[in-house]
């Protein structure tokens, strides 16, 4: 299970490396793809292949609209992890998920697989996520 958060930068090139705990779950390859609320997932392999059978099986019942499937497949890398332990996050996911190069990148956990957020938007998702932990009303 991925837990924990962990600021990192990244690099000019487009390159994060991950903590190292992380590492041993997700292997020599990942996918990373875009998440909701505008991140980007980073999914162990195996788990993205199950949650693409899954995202076809609603697709084919109705649940899902095939477009959904369609822009999730289409915004997918299949990334190799280097020695370092970094992985490159594509120009389209990083426009999407607002990173920008040189700069920082928050690591999250969220359980079966990682996000890689723009610290602003972690710091407003984390608080609302906190916020219905507690039971606050919004």
């Amino acid at each position: 299970m991925f837990v924990g958060a962990h600021e990192r930068q990244l690099d000019d090139k487009g390159r994060v490396a991950l903590p190292a705990t992380y590492r041993t779950h997700l292997g020599e390859h990942c996918y990373l793809v875009k998440g909701t609320d505008m991140c980007v997932d980073v999914i162990p392999s195996e788990a993205f292949e199950q949650f693409g059978r899954e995202l076809i099986a609603k697709v084919e019942r109705g649940e899902l609209a095939l477009n959904h499937q369609r822009a999730l497949a289409a915004s997918a890398i299949l990334a190799s992890v280097d020695r370092q332990g970094r992985v490159n996050v594509d120009e389209k996911l990083r426009a999407y998920a607002g990173l920008a190069l040189d700069s920082q990148v928050v690591v999250a956990g969220n359980l079966t697989r990682l996000e890689l957020w723009s610290p602003d938007r972690y710091a407003r998702i984390e608080a609302e996520g906190t916020d219905d932990i507690a039971g606050v009303q919004a």
